[in-house]
């Protein structure tokens, strides 16, 4: 058995049944994004890896799967980052300090944090796509020293919608080559302005001996791939995080099938090599 599939089974034997957690703090990332500390009331440390999500509610409208984006070393707590974009979404974003969320997982399969070692990683989001990798960017920097180079390219629509401004910074300050651009800015604006694509030859790859973990809009990472497979990175060695309507968590609603996948269970990550046949097909 796998180590996602034995922290899997072991997190939440009931799976069904969500548990309570406290709003330890929240702090607005973009205009539409927050970022929410929860601590579980009973007290029971959560243990994830890197990539894995979690099902929440808040205020009973509706479930929605949130990647987890905290330290996976640190399991008194747990942070998600969260765009604000339907009912359910803007009441997790509403509940202040204090307020109760329901919390069920984790889910899924993680980033392959541990097969990376000894090569190059590249790390390509897209916008809030960078939460779901942060833990692998956090994972690896405890590591330092069992990886190559590191290198970011994170790409957002405006220098606004950019999220963790600030731990850029202290990525850098640690040895993470980080490249950042947005689709469009003002003249205030000095960085690079374009697509993330646009960003893979300054990562300087060498393909045979690099690896790559990307999270972002699906047309993103389609480009993303190809850039990277142009730059001699293996198919089998480029991750990606999938988005589906997820409403059970644990592969029995239906909801999130993806090809001959359900991405609750087979996913949300990914390798290259499995789904290019099917993440071209607009239809799935």
């Amino acid at each position: 058995m796998s180590t996602a599939a034995s922290v899997f089974e072991e997190a939440n034997p009931a799976w069904m049944v969500p548990e309570p957690f406290e709003v330890l703090s929240r702090r607005r990332d973009t205009p539409d994004t927050w970022t929410l500390s929860l601590e579980p009331c009973g007290g029971r440390p959560v243990r994830f890896l890197p990539g894995q999500f979690m099902m929440l509610s808040a205020d009973g409208a509706g479930e929605v799967p949130v990647s987890i984006s905290s330290d996976p070393d640190g399991r008194e707590r747990l942070a998600h980052t969260v765009r604000a974009v339907g009912l359910a979404t803007e009441a997790i974003c509403a509940a202040e300090p204090g307020r109760m969320v329901a919390a069920r997982g984790p889910f899924g399969r993680s980033w392959p944090v541990e097969e990376l070692e000894g090569l190059d990683v590249v790390i390509a989001a897209g916008g809030i796509g960078l939460a779901p990798l942060r833990p692998a960017i956090v994972a690896m920097l405890g590591r330092r020293e069992r990886y190559g180079r590191i290198a970011l390219l994170y790409g957002g629509r405006a220098p606004d919608q950019l999220l963790y401004r600030d731990e850029l910074d202290a990525w850098r300050e640690r040895g993470v080559e980080a490249h950042v651009t947005v689709d469009s800015a003002g003249p205030e604006w000095l960085g690079h302005v374009g697509v993330v694509t646009r960003l893979i030859p300054r990562a300087r790859l060498d393909g045979p001996a690099s690896a790559a973990l990307t999270c972002g809009p699906e047309v993103m990472m389609r480009f993303t791939a190809a850039g990277l497979r142009e730059a001699g990175v293996a198919p089998e060695r480029i991750h990606v995080s999938m988005e589906r309507n997820m409403q059970c968590g644990i592969g029995r609603c239906g909801h999130c099938q993806f090809g001959p996948t359900l991405v609750c269970r087979d996913g949300p990550v990914y390798r290259w090599s499995q789904i290019e046949p099917w993440i071209g097909i607009r239809e799935l």
